[in-house]
């Protein structure tokens, strides 16, 4: 009886052993550091079964659940979305997890996207003007249960679903993940289940290398980091389903907490010169060149649960606040040339369009729709800003061409004294609430204050949507209907883009927006030091020159409104 025990206990201890051996839980790996800075390259080595595919689950062990946002826009939002896209407001993910390995087509496949262009635009039933390939997760109930029980934290149907919107929607992208999957500057899908690039050649695989020897089971994978990963986020890493290891990802230079974004604001404040040098000189478009110069340079993507864009408009208010400051004094004080009857009227009505409309009408207006009738409106005054240089039109604004050639004799003989040229100044003739008639030049120029006022709560509605001032509607509307010379209609636009700010700053505080205090600061910087730069700068351009750079920058919005960038 003893030697069949002894028998039967020799045996079971053989064939765990053997098991073992064979790959029973064999999976063993390492993260090769504790510690790197944010997009370092993160390297595991080790060993699975043989004969067996790879599966590296990485996630960042802070989560987040719709329920967690703040933002009033945000949980509206999210809300809605969770109807369509299955998911609930309990729904927890990592904002931050990727999966590696050998066979990504077990949790997707490669598809083609379409992009960019006017929502009008399609092409074989799709909307899109460009083409390109992204890889789109499956259904849940499409996974297997290998594939299922290799995903670790996310573990329910309304979590995968969650993941899938947050990966593959922008908005998802924007607000949760802020990890870019970019074609030229284009926003296409985020990075969620990658290969290895050697092999597949995949842009999004960029930065991926992926190494298995099935017959012995040893694997070696390198992973690059995301850049702009927040300072001090730990991740868990689980190899085939089981853990295997931790790292954290440092900082990796200066950090904007609610930007998002690692940026040295020295970087920041050259860019603002740039454009508050730009936008004092034509009065238009510097909320818009600021708004670009954050998405494509600085890439403003605000806190995990916070809509991009609600970080960037309320910064990008200090531009088209403190530029304008920075040109004023010029303009106002030492050269006299602001119409401040139509100025006033022109910042109340676009105060009150900004702080009280804006926020109704954009309600009911989708954004893709706003934008591109914006596009149509911006194309036109370009249009017509170049039409006005055309000789018969000239003929007709006689006081812009009087006005014109005393500009240029004065320039001429500023030139041959060899001293700079001395601005007209605005002197009052008539002031009243629907006529308001002065001389710039010796010449006389008649405008209706009123009729400007309503149009500033058509801009002010424009201005709280996008985080800009407005100026590039007015400008051309004061050289179009009310027949002014850039030299007049810029200092105007000032005005009014400076109420603008006031008042959309105000709305975005009242909804709990804020914004990154640095970023904000370095645009302050950079925005006054730039309408300094402006105010000066102007005086060394043509009224036909500062006309052209005018339809220019409206035909640049025309191309960004309906996203048929050039350069995509």
């Amino acid at each position: 009886m003893k030697k069949y025990l002894f028998s039967i206990i020799l045996l079971s201890l053989s064939l765990i052993f053997s098991e073992v051996n064979s790959g029973f839980c064999s999976t063993v790996a390492a993260v090769s550091s504790p510690e790197y800075k944010a997009g370092d390259v993160v390297t595991i080595e080790g060993t699975i079964d043989s004969g067996k595919d790879l599966f590296i689950a990485i996630s960042s062990q802070r989560v987040f659940a719709p329920k967690d946002t703040e933002g009033v826009h945000e949980i509206k939002r999210l809300t809605e979305d969770a109807k369509k896209k299955g998911f609930t407001k309990d729904s927890s993910i990592p904002d931050l997890y990727y999966l590696l390995t050998t066979i990504p087509d077990k949790f997707g496949k490669i598809v083609k996207k379409k992009f960019g262009g006017p929502s009008f635009f399609t092409q074989n039933g799709k909307r899109g003007l460009y083409e390109t390939t992204m890889f789109k997760l499956s259904k849940f109930d499409e996974l297997d249960a290998e594939a299922k029980g290799v995903l670790s934290t996310i573990k329910t149907a309304d979590q995968w679903n969650f993941y899938k919107y947050a990966h593959e929607s922008s908005y998802g992208i924007n607000t949760i993940v802020k990890e870019r999957t970019n074609v030229g500057k284009v926003t296409i899908f985020s990075r969620s289940v990658l290969g290895d690039y050697n092999t597949t050649q995949n842009y999004w695989d960029k930065g991926t290398s992926i190494e298995l020897d099935k017959q012995t089971g040893k694997f070696k994978v390198s992973f690059k980091s995301f850049r702009h990963t927040p300072p001090d986020t730990r991740f868990d890493v689980y190899v085939n389903g089981t853990q295997s290891g931790s790292y954290t990802l440092k900082a990796n230079g200066f950090w904007l907490k609610l930007g998002g974004r690692y940026m040295n604001p020295i970087w920041i404040i050259i860019g603002a010169i740039l454009v508050g040098t730009y936008f004092s000189m034509i009065g238009a478009a510097g909320g818009m060149l600021m708004a670009a110069f954050q998405v494509m340079v600085v890439q403003t993507a605000g806190p995990v649960g916070i809509n991009a864009a609600n970080v960037l408009r309320p910064s990008n208010m200090a531009l088209t606040l403190f530029s304008p400051l920075g040109s004023f004094y010029r303009y106002a004080v030492k050269e006299r040339r602001v119409a401040w009857p139509v100025g006033i009227s022109f910042g109340v009505g676009i105060f009150l369009g900004s702080i009280w409309l804006g926020k109704y009408t954009t309600k009911y207006l989708p954004m893709q729709t706003y934008k591109e009738w914006l596009a149509i409106l911006v194309v036109i005054m370009g249009i017509r800003t170049l039409y006005e240089l055309t000789p018969k039109v000239m003929e007709k604004r006689k006081s812009i061409k009087a006005m014109v050639k005393k500009f240029n004799e004065a320039v001429a003989k500023a030139k041959a004294d060899g001293t700079s040229v001395e601005m007209g100044r605005i002197e009052p003739v008539k002031i009243g609430l629907t006529n308001y008639r002065f001389k710039f030049w010796g010449e006389v120029f008649n405008i209706n204050p009123l009729l400007f006022g309503l149009l500033g709560l058509v801009i002010g509605i424009v201005s709280r949507s996008f985080g800009i001032g407005g100026g590039f509607l007015l400008v051309p509307a004061m050289t179009t209907l009310g027949a002014l010379p850039m030299y007049v209609a810029v200092p105007i636009s000032l005005i009014g883009t400076s109420f603008s700010s006031i008042g959309s700053f105000i709305g975005y505080i009242i909804n709990g927006y804020l914004p990154d205090l640095w970023l904000m600061l370095s645009i302050v910087i950079g925005g006054f030091v730039g309408g300094m730069l402006g105010s000066r700068t102007q005086k060394f351009f043509s009224e036909k020159m500062l006309k052209i750079v005018l339809a220019i920058t409206l035909f640049f919005l025309f191309f960004r409104f309906f996203k048929i960038e050039i350069w995509i």
